[in-house]
């Protein structure tokens, strides 16, 4: 699974916090393997919120705007894993993590959403923006036998 952050985009925005919340309790070192561990569970987290709304195929074709928002909100709920695990947490991080997780919510929900690449340009899951055979959670499909009555055969009467 690719993840949504990656450590570089961690030490690239916090590079402090990074720090001072992944260091090791003996060596007083940044300790990578916990924040990349983090990451990981972070970015299964998003997808699980993400999920009400959007299948798989739909999540790895979000633009570059939409993967630059989730970016953010996996480094944010990945920084709030560590701080917890280590009982280093401080009250900025908790509120990034509760504002993360309520952004992350109304884009499930259908209040906000995320842009796509590829066919059909950007738009929130159009049956033109997927690839065929693939529906997203919340699109209805309609399945109806050929129709009865067309302007081609009431012509004649």
């Amino acid at each position: 699974m690719t993840t949504f952050a990656a450590l570089a985009d961690v030490l690239a925005r916090y590079p402090a916090e990074a720090t001072v919340l992944a260091a090791d309790e003996t060596t007083r070192e940044r300790d990578d393997s916990r924040i990349e561990a983090s990451l990981v569970d972070a970015t299964a987290e998003v997808r699980a919120i993400l999920a009400a709304r959007y299948t798989r195929d739909e999540l790895e074709r979000i633009d570059d705007d939409s993967r630059g928002i989730l970016r953010i909100y996996t480094i944010d709920i990945a920084l709030y894993r560590v701080a917890l695990s280590f009982g280093r947490s401080s009250e900025r991080v908790k509120e990034r993590y509760d504002v993360a997780i309520a952004r992350l919510n109304a884009i499930g929900k259908g209040t906000a959403a995320l842009t796509f690449d590829g066919p059909g340009g950007g738009g929130t899951g159009s049956a033109g923006a997927q690839p065929p055979g693939s529906v997203s959670p919340n699109e209805a499909i309609v399945i109806a036998n050929e129709r009865v009555m067309t302007r081609d055969r009431l012509r004649g009467w």
